[in-house]
């Protein structure tokens, strides 16, 4: 699993350029996939939600868009980012490590993260500590990289391992922030695994739908 040091640094050194990257090196496809996320929230009609690694708080203002009544609280490890989610626009924020929220049990009704997961230090604990501040019945939806399947499996692999970090390098400016991406992909729990994962930290459903051909894969799993 990813080392925390590394990661807080790596994100605080991108933080201004993140949100840029992120568009180009999705191809724009990261708007949909928070678009997806958002409008999944709107149909349960949810009160209280709390989006963790929220970094510039993309998806927390996508669905703050899309839900204008639901009260949203975004926290991120990384103050860095986070100060561009309060620029954007987000009211609540707070400088938070994932693994020990400073929330009361079942406070929230939702509790969003997008490809923040990945980068913890601990995935079971994380799930663990997400699921107590839910409240019974409340969801998690989990939006993170995946690894296609099918013929484009191989393809995408190369391309993640050999083209990407290069973009990337040069639009943050910060090759070695990337370098790990690759490998924190082939390492998370995808699919049935990462379900599986869930019903055993805390969750007593879990189901997954694939985006763009796999690339993406969100994740609702029920307390």
């Amino acid at each position: 699993m990813p080392d925390a040091v590394y990661v807080k640094d790596a994100f605080a050194r991108i933080a201004d350029r993140y949100v840029m990257a992120n568009h180009v090196m999705s191809g724009g496809m990261d708007i949909w996939w928070r678009k997806r996320v958002a409008w999944k929230i709107r149909s349960w009609k949810a009160r209280k939600m709390l989006d963790v690694a929220s970094g510039t708080g993309d998806l927390a203002l996508e669905i703050q868009d899309t839900c204008p009544d639901l009260s949203i609280m975004a926290t991120d490890f990384c103050a860095e980012m986070l100060a561009h989610a309060s620029a954007r626009g987000l009211p609540q924020t707070m400088v938070a490590d994932a693994l020990r929220l400073p929330f009361a049990d079942a406070s929230y009704d939702v509790v969003t993260v997008a490809f923040g997961l990945r980068n913890m230090a601990d995935y079971p604990a994380a799930l663990r500590e997400m699921a107590r501040v839910l409240e019974p019945g409340g969801r998690l939806v989990v939006l993170d990289f995946s690894l296609p399947t099918g013929p484009l499996r191989g393809p995408y692999r190369w391309y993640l391992h050999n083209v990407l970090p290069k973009i990337a390098g040069y639009l943050t400016q910060e090759k070695d922030a990337y370098e790990y991406l690759g490998a924190s992909i082939e390492q998370f729990p995808q699919g049935d695994a990462m379900c599986q994962l869930m019903r055993d930290n805390g969750f007593t459903h879990a189901e997954v739908e694939e985006l763009t051909f796999g690339v993406v894969s969100l994740y609702v799993a029920t307390k």
